[in-house]
């Protein structure tokens, strides 16, 4: 089961890179994206432009294994602007860099469980898109309605903090305390930092089929933020709170994903913020080169904003290194009405150049 248990995924690229029993060595990896889209929703204000562009992405994951124990482990993001469908309705262009990750961490394995105790830059612990994130592991272009950067239910930027990580049997568990909410990230450089902790439990069923719940909660708004309005209480008084449940089934040919999540963002001087999301997604390979793949989500809000996608793809694999996607997807926006759609190729490439271990 690729999702498998929390813990041991983090684990794998460790024990695969040094299977020799190598004490330490340093290892990077990279999955590099190139993409075009045709979008109508780049036509219309901010943007104002063509309905073409094009942009590209790069994850490095560089891993430094210290001990048999002990590991320094990171994961950048590099990406153009406009990429993600969600800068079609923003403006400006330019080359962000993003330090997804960057953390040393301490892991202990035996016979029916590990642990792994993390302290620095982390993905959140709540939900389970995050483990997908990297386009060699998205089967699709974009990702569900409530994932994000900023303005999102749930960010795909790092937060700092610590994390430990629990297997035992088929039981997995995590428990994450972090400096800002995944509902609006903070960097440790700025100010409006609260504590917010996150977490979640799993159960494998059986090979292949795994379900899970987690939640988080904390203060989410700073005093700049643009919803901060005058006369708002304190941001320390005013947590956000998400609970969520996913589901993943891998059998054969298939792989099916489902996730369902419940957001309030607490507010005093205008109503609390109530958000329900979730989403289906099935992919089918067809055989070793092709796949087919679909998604159906949503995001409904107290204010009447959010609104429903549904995406479809085709993937071809060239050679082992490379996947060509090819999507479309079409987004209802509640609050207008308008129906947003988006064609767009990417060509993704996995990439190894670094592997060195030692006794």
């Amino acid at each position: 089961m690729k999702y498998g248990p929390l813990c041991a995924l983090i684990c794998l690229p460790f024990s695969v890179l040094f299977a020799q029993e190598a004490d330490s060595g340093i290892d990077l990896r990279a999955t590099v994206t190139g993409e075009a889209v045709y979008a109508n929703q780049l036509t219309e204000s901010p943007r104002s432009g063509s309905p073409v562009a094009a942009g590209f992405r790069s994850m490095l994951y560089p891993t430094w294994k210290i001990s048999e124990h002990w590991t320094i482990s990171g994961a950048v993001d590099v990406n153009s602007r406009p990429y993600f469908d969600g800068d079609f309705s923003t403006q400006g262009y330019g080359v962000l860099v993003h330090i997804i990750q960057a953390n040393i961490g301490y892991s202990n394995v035996w016979k029916h469980g590990s642990v792994l105790v993390r302290t620095g830059q982390l993905s959140t612990a709540f939900g389970a898109f995050p483990l997908r994130y990297d386009d060699a592991e998205n089967p699709l272009l974009s990702m569900p309605m409530e994932y994000g950067y900023y303005y999102a239910a749930v960010t795909t930027l790092g937060l700092t903090g610590a994390q430990v990580d629990l297997t035992q049997g088929k039981w997995d568990g995590r428990v994450q305390l972090v400096n800002s909410s995944p509902a609006d990230p903070r960097s440790i450089f700025e100010n409006g930092q609260y504590a917010n902790w996150a977490g979640g439990v799993g159960y494998t069923i059986r090979q292949g089929l795994r379900v899970g719940i987690s939640a988080y909660r904390g203060p989410y708004l700073y005093r700049e933020y643009p919803y901060f309005f005058p006369g708002e209480s304190s941001p320390r008084d005013l947590p956000a709170t998400a609970v969520g449940a996913d589901v993943e089934w891998a059998h054969g040919h298939w792989n099916l994903y489902g996730e369902w999540q419940r957001f309030e963002l607490n507010y005093h001087a205008i109503p609390t913020l109530r958000e329900d999301a979730g989403y289906f997604e099935a992919k089918r390979v067809l055989n070793p080169r092709w796949y087919v793949a679909a998604r159906a989500g949503y995001l409904h809000t107290s204010y009447q904003s959010g609104g429903e996608t549904y995406e479809a793809s085709v993937g071809f694999r060239p050679n082992s290194f490379q996947l060509i996607k090819v999507g479309y997807s079409v987004q209802r926006n509640s609050d207008v009405g308008d129906f947003y759609r988006i064609l767009g190729v990417q060509v993704v490439t996995s990439l190894h150049p670094l592997s060195l271990a030692w006794h």
